[in-house]
C-alpha cells in the first residue's frame, strides 16, 4: 500500500512539474571524518585505509525519515578520499534538479559508502559496506545563500552546505513564476526579479505588445505600430494628427473637424473661393482712386478729379470739351480744370457776369463802395442786416450753419439744426451708419447708404437681407460623397453613398452600433401626428402675435394723428406781426460777384401763411432732433406787390426762362430790378416813389 501511494504521488509530482516550475536543489561536501577508519558494522576497511564515497537521496518532507524512493531524485560521488579528508568545490558540488515547485520542506538521506575498488564505487545495496548515515528535515527557501549544516556519529563526521535555487526563467518563492524575456511579435518584455514581465522601453500592455505612441500624438486622430511614431487617420494630418483637413475643393477656410470649409474673412462661397474683399487683396484701383466691394468678386472704383475708367487708369483732359464760358481761357490740372475768365466774368466756368455799383446790388438801402476801379464793390450794410448784398437779416441762424440739407430752427434761446433723416449731429455733419446693426445675413457685405443700405448676397442667397437662398440645396452640405436632391416636400436631403448614414450622411454605419430597426411603416403614423398638432399650434401663435402688432399699429398711427391736429392748431395762432418781424428775407443765400448765391422770395397771396406753415411742419416731423418751430423759417411775410410790377419784371425776364426771378417786397411802394446772368438772378435796383 505504501509503495503504491508512493508511485502515485511520484507520477503526480512528475506531472505538475511541466506546469508549475523548475529549480535545482545544490549540495557541497567540505570535509568528512573517519579517524579510526571502521565501517557501520565496527569492522576495518582494508589495510590502506577506507575508499569513500557518497550517496545522497532527496524527498519529500518526513517527520520520521524511512527507507524508500527519492522522490526528488538521488546522486552517487565517485571515491572522494580515504578516511579522514576534505573535499575539493569542483568535486564536491551535487546537483538535483527539481521539475516542480519547491514545497519549501524537505528530508535529505546522506549515506558514505566504502568501495573496495578505487573506481567505479562500490555495490550501495551491500550494508556490510556502509560507512555512516545522516538524516535530516529542514524548511528552506530560494536563495543564491548557502545553509551550512554539520553531522556527526559514533565515529565519523561530514560538514556540508545546501541551498535551492531557481532555474532560468523560473522566479517566485517557489519557483513557479516562469518568465522568459523576449522581443518580438509575441511580447516586448524582460523579467523583474520577482518574475514579473517589465516592459521595454516604447511598449506597454500585458504582454508589452502596444507601442507608445509619439509624445503628443493625439489618441483619437492617430495610432502606431512602432514607438515613437504617430499615424493619423483618415481626415487627420500634422506631426500630432491634431489638424484637420480641409474639403478638397476649399480655397480659402479652415476646418475643425474634417473635410470642413469654413471660410475666412473676406471670402465667401461653399469652398470660399469668391473674393468678398477684392479691394484689399488686390487693390485695383489706381491714382488714389476709392476701391469699393461689390461681392462676388467684384468692386467699383471712385476716381479722383481728372481721371477716369473702370480702375481709374485714364486721365481726363477737361478742357478737351470747352467747358469755360463767354471768353474764358480753360487751363488742365491735376484736380481738373481751370478757366481764366475775361474782364467783367467770373465763376467756375466764367458764366456769370461781375456786379458793380452800377447795378446798386446792396439791398436795404446799404451803400455800395467801388473797388479795383469799378470792377467789384462791397456794400455798407445798415444796422440789422449783413451779407455780401445786406440781403441777411442778422438772427440767431445767422452764424449757425447746418450741413447736409438741414434747417437751423430758433426755440427760445437755443438755436438748433433740423437734421435730414439719415444725419445727426451739432450741426447734421454725422451720416448714421445704417449697417451698425449688422442687417445683412449669410456672411454678406452690408453697404452705407444715406438714409438706406444695401446687401450684397455672396452666391445661393437673395433678398434684401440675403436671406432667402436661390439654390435649396446650397444651404445643406453633404459630406463623403452625398448628393443633394429636393423632396417632394421642398426640402433638400442628402442622398448617401453604402456605408454612410446622418441628415449630412456624415456618420459611418460600421462606427454606429446595431439596433433594434422597426418594421416599415411602424411608428410613423404616431411621429406625423404630433408634427400636425406641433404646426397647429405653431400657426396660432403667430396669428396672435400678427393681431396684437396690428392693433398696436393702429393705436399708435390714431394718437399721432391726433398730436399732429393739435401742433398744426397752435402753428396757425401765430402772430402774424411777430412772424414778419422774424422774417423779413429769406434766409437763402444771394449769388453775386465773388460767390454763387441764389435768392429767391416769394410773394404769396393773402392769407397762404397755414400752407406754409404746415408744409414745414410735415418736414419737421420726419427729422430725429426736433419737434417745433421749423415751420418759422425760410419765409417771407407782409409781401405786397401790384401787377403791374410783377408784370414788368416777368417780361423783362421771360426771354431766360432758366434763370430763377426772385423779388423782394417791402411795405414801401418800391421795385426792385434785378441783373441776370445765365442761372443765377440777383436783384439790385431800387425804384422808389
Amino acid at each position: 500500500m505504501a509503495v503504491w501511494f508512493t508511485s502515485v504521488f511520484t507520477i503526480v509530482i512528475l506531472l505538475f512539474t511541466q506546469v508549475l516550475g523548475s529549480g535545482v536543489f545544490e549540495l557541497d561536501l567540505h570535509h568528512f571524518q573517519n579517524t579510526r577508519g571502521l565501517l557501520a558494522n565496527g569492522l576495518r576497511c582494508s589495510m590502506s585505509g577506507c575508499r569513500t564515497y557518497f550517496r545522497v537521496c532527496l524527498k519529500n518532507f518526513q517527520k520520521v525519515v524511512s527507507p524508500g524512493d527519492c522522490i526528488f531524485g538521488e546522486v552517487a560521488t565517485p571515491v572522494l578520499g580515504s578516511d579522514t579528508f576534505s573535499i575539493q568545490q569542483r568535486d564536491a558540488r551535487l546537483r538535483l534538479p527539481l521539475n516542480g515547485a519547491w514545497p519549501g520542506a524537505f528530508s535529505l538521506v546522506i549515506e558514505a559508502w566504502y568501495s573496495p575498488a578505487a573506481d567505479p564505487p562500490g555495490d550501495t545495496t551491500n550494508p556490510d559496506f556502509l560507512i555512516s548515515s545522516f538524516a535530516i528535515q529542514r524548511q528552506l527557501g530560494i536563495g543564491l545563500e548557502w545553509s551550512q549544516d554539520v553531522q556527526s556519529g559514533t565515529q565519523t563526521e561530514l560538514r556540508y552546505s545546501y541551498r535551492f535555487i531557481c532555474n532560468d526563467n523560473y522566479y517566485g518563492d517557489t519557483c513557479s513564476i516562469k518568465c522568459t524575456p523576449r522581443d518580438d511579435h509575441f511580447g516586448h518584455y524582460t523579467c523583474s526579479p520577482d518574475g514579473q514581465k517589465a516592459c521595454r522601453p516604447g511598449w506597454k500592455g500585458e504582454y508589452c505588445q502596444e507601442p507608445i505612441c509619439l509624445d503628443g500624438c493625439n489618441e483619437r486622430h492617430g495610432n502606431c505600430t512602432l514607438p515613437g511614431e504617430c499615424k493619423c487617420r483618415e481626415g487627420w494630418q500634422g506631426l500630432f494628427c491634431d489638424v484637420c483637413k480641409l474639403h478638397p475643393s476649399c480655397k480659402h477656410g479652415t476646418c475643425a473637424e474634417p473635410w470642413q470649409c469654413t471660410c475666412k474673412e473676406g471670402w465667401g462661397g461653399i469652398f470660399c473661393d469668391q473674393d468678398l474683399n477684392y479691394c484689399t487683396h488686390h487693390k485695383p484701383c489706381a491714382n488714389g482712386a476709392t476701391c469699393l466691394n461689390t461681392g462676388h468678386g467684384s468692386y467699383t472704383c471712385t476716381c479722383l478729379p481728372g481721371f477716369t475708367g473702370v480702375n481709374c487708369d485714364s486721365e481726363v483732359r477737361e478742357c478737351d470739351s470747352q467747358p469755360c464760358h463767354n471768353g474764358g481761357h480753360c487751363v488742365d490740372s491735376e484736380n481738373g480744370y481751370g478757366c481764366v475768365c475775361p474782364p467783367g466774368f467770373e465763376g467756375t466756368r466764367c458764366e456769370n457776369k461781375v456786379l458793380t455799383c452800377a447795378d446798386a446790388p446792396c439791398f436795404q438801402r446799404g451803400k455800395c463802395i467801388e473797388r479795383n476801379n469799378g470792377n467789384s464793390y462791397i456794400c455798407e450794410c445798415p444796422a440789422g442786416y449783413t451779407g455780401l448784398n445786406c440781403e441777411k437779416k442778422v438772427d440767431k441762424c445767422t452764424s449757425l450753419k447746418c450741413t447736409n440739407g438741414g434747417h437751423c430752427v430758433v426755440r427760445g434761446n437755443l438755436r438748433l439744426c433740423s437734421c435730414r433723416s439719415g444725419f445727426t449731429g451739432l450741426r447734421c455733419e454725422i451720416n448714421v451708419d445704417e449697417c451698425a446693426r449688422n442687417p445683412c445675413a449669410n456672411g454678406s457685405t452690408c453697404v452705407d447708404r444715406m438714409n438706406d443700405y444695401t446687401c450684397t448676397c455672396p452666391p445661393g442667397y437673395t433678398g434684401r437681407h440675403c436671406d432667402r437662398p436661390t439654390d435649396l440645396c446650397a444651404s445643406l452640405r453633404c459630406l463623403n460623397g452625398g448628393t443633394c436632391v429636393v423632396g417632394d416636400k421642398g426640402r433638400p436631403t442628402c442622398v448617401c453613398p453604402a456605408h454612410f448614414t446622418g441628415p449630412q450622411c456624415q456618420s459611418d454605419e460600421d462606427d454606429v452600433p446595431p439596433a433594434n430597426t422597426p418594421s416599415p411603416g411602424e411608428g410613423w403614423e404616431s411621429s406625423d401626428k404630433l408634427s400636425l398638432v406641433a404646426i397647429g399650434m405653431g400657426a396660432g401663435l403667430v396669428a396672435v402675435l400678427v393681431l396684437i402688432c396690428m392693433a398696436a399699429a393702429l393705436f399708435r398711427h390714431a394718437r399721432k394723428q391726433r398730436d399732429e391736429g393739435r401742433d398744426s392748431e397752435t402753428m396757425n395762432n401765430l402772430s402774424k406781426v411777430d412772424f414778419q418781424k422774424e422774417n423779413l428775407l429769406s434766409t437763402m443765400e444771394l449769388k453775386n460777384t465773388n460767390k454763387k448765391i441764389d435768392m429767391e422770395a416769394d410773394c404769396p397771396r393773402e392769407k397762404s401763411n397755414h400752407k406754409h406753415i404746415n408744409h414745414y411742419h410735415r418736414d419737421y416731423k420726419t427729422s430725429t432732433g426736433y419737434k417745433d418751430e421749423l415751420s418759422l423759417l425760410d419765409k417771407d411775410e407782409n409781401c405786397e406787390k401790384t401787377p403791374g410790377d410783377k408784370k414788368h419784371l416777368s417780361k423783362k425776364y421771360s426771354e431766360r426762362p432758366e434763370c430763377r426771378i426772385s423779388t423782394i417786397c417791402s411795405p414801401r411802394d418800391s421795385v426792385y430790378q434785378s441783373v441776370v446772368e445765365k442761372n443765377e438772378c440777383i436783384i439790385a435796383t431800387e425804384v422808389s416813389d
